[in-house]
């Protein structure tokens, strides 16, 4: 296990700026606005020429336990409790503060060793403010400033003085295959946190009945019932683009659509009691066009009074509107009393295998060859399209290559007949299919004009 290194500090003191420096990238939405990080954030890292799992907290304050700052405290403290080294982050441009003085007593209490950092210290000023913060009885503040990077090489130093020594990756570890990339997405309230936390058995983000809590994408890195690694991803909800509109919210969504695209399954949280409307198959819809595979969540099923009429709704939107991932996977559950997601890894498993699945090329043209000759493709121009011969060039998703005279010239129906005729003999229900046609040249076409 790689050491954990997380960034605490109250609100608006530049952690998740910093997060973003130390990472190498720009992983953690930043804003003036105090208070943009809720829930932990993630990212691996390398600081101080050591690899670490670098941890962004929500900023602490002093509230009742309810509330949402006070469910973003207990968040940022069950995180230090897992730290192998706390990076306590202070403004020294604008000085410290009660509640500075407070946290910093509560840390002198904690087993985690814990570096004192004054951002916001640019130039010899703000060096020389950064000295304030020696009364914290932390140690010794590093000045930094973690939006133009200043300091950050003696930051980089003390980390790796402060962390335990590296230990050797054993066989198995480095034999590790890849971590399956699964994304959570959604409307807002859904309840794709709750499900999140469902999955991990444990409050790893900050959950309630405010619309809107989730504003970053948040990765966890997990190992399910099966011994398999998966990285999941909550996100913020998905909005209609005319309700987006304050720059915090834009950014939310710039997130959301960037887990997306990185994901390889999407688990689409869907509210039972609402169903689908039109901008959960906007969702689906971008996440088939980014050739991700795609299983429905049909989360809060046990509020719901007649289910087999809720179902049958749910699969006649899907069957009119989502004809691209024909025969998507729906797992109804609730992910507030856990009925019924132990069945939604195993959807998300099997979904996976398809996107994954290669089809050999012998049982691929035999396919091809019985669906011509079930219904040959149409006549364009008043003339007869040739079709010669298929190919799988790749899979992830699984992309097919028909090659012929005008091949590109068939019209959208029949193509439509051919993916769909592909999907039901190799049985890949919910699994986004590309099709590619390469037209060959008729040598004598110029010649006959």
């Amino acid at each position: 296990m790689i050491p954990t290194v997380v960034i605490l500090g109250r609100p608006n003191v530049g952690k998740s700026t910093l997060f973003n420096r130390l990472a190498g990238r720009r992983l953690a939405i930043v804003d003036d606005t105090p208070g943009v990080t809720r829930d932990r954030k993630e990212a691996e890292a390398l600081v101080g020429g050591r690899a670490v799992r670098l941890v962004d907290t929500a900023g602490l304050e002093e509230a009742p336990p309810d509330t949402i700052p006070g469910r973003m405290r207990a968040s940022s403290e069950a995180a230090l409790r897992g730290a192998d080294l706390a990076l306590f982050v202070v403004d020294a441009r604008g000085g410290l503060t009660p509640a500075d003085r407070a946290f910093a007593a509560w840390l002198r209490r904690q087993a985690v060793p814990v570096l004192l950092v004054a951002n916001k210290a640019e130039g010899r000023l703000g060096a020389a403010a950064a000295m304030e913060a020696y009364e914290l009885g932390l140690g010794e503040p590093i000045p930094v400033s973690a939006e133009h990077g200043e300091g950050i090489g003696a930051l980089h130093e003390a980390v790796r003085e402060h962390l335990p020594e590296a230990e050797e990756p054993t066989a198995e570890e480095e034999g590790e295959e890849r971590p399956l990339r699964l994304a959570i997405v959604g409307r807002p309230n859904a309840g794709k946190s709750t499900l999140l936390n469902a999955l991990l058995g444990e409050e790893r983000m900050i959950t309630g009945p405010e619309p809107g809590l989730t504003r970053d994408a948040v990765a966890v890195e997990w190992t399910d019932a099966t011994g398999g690694r998966v990285r999941l991803v909550d996100t913020a909800g998905l909005r209609r683009r005319a309700r987006i509109a304050q720059r915090l919210e834009q950014l939310s969504v710039a997130s959301t659509i960037a887990a997306l695209k990185e994901a390889e399954v999407v688990v689409l949280v869907v509210d039972a009691l609402l169903g689908m409307d039109e901008q959960d198959l906007r969702i689906a819809r971008l996440a088939e066009r980014e050739g991700r595979a795609v299983v429905i969540a049909l989360n809060k099923w046990d509020a719901v009074e007649d289910r087999a009429a809720a179902r049958r709704r749910v699969e006649d939107v899907l069957a009119a509107s989502l004809a691209q991932l024909r025969g998507v996977p729906v797992v109804p559950l609730s992910a507030e009393t856990g009925r019924g997601v132990e069945k939604l890894m195993p959807a998300v498993r099997e979904a996976y295998a398809l996107w994954n699945r290669r089809v050999p090329t012998g049982e691929l043209n035999r396919w091809f060859e019985a669906a011509l000759a079930r219904h040959p493709p149409p006549l364009v121009e008043g003339r007869r399209i040739r079709l010669r011969y298929v190919t799988m060039p790749k899979a992830r998703p699984p992309t097919l290559a028909v090659f012929g005279t005008r091949a590109e010239l068939l019209p959208e129906d029949w193509r439509r007949y051919l993916v769909n005729s592909f999907r039901e003999a190799f049985a890949m229900p919910g699994v986004p299919i590309r099709l590619n046609l390469r037209g060959t040249r008729n040598p004598f076409a110029e010649r006959e004009g």
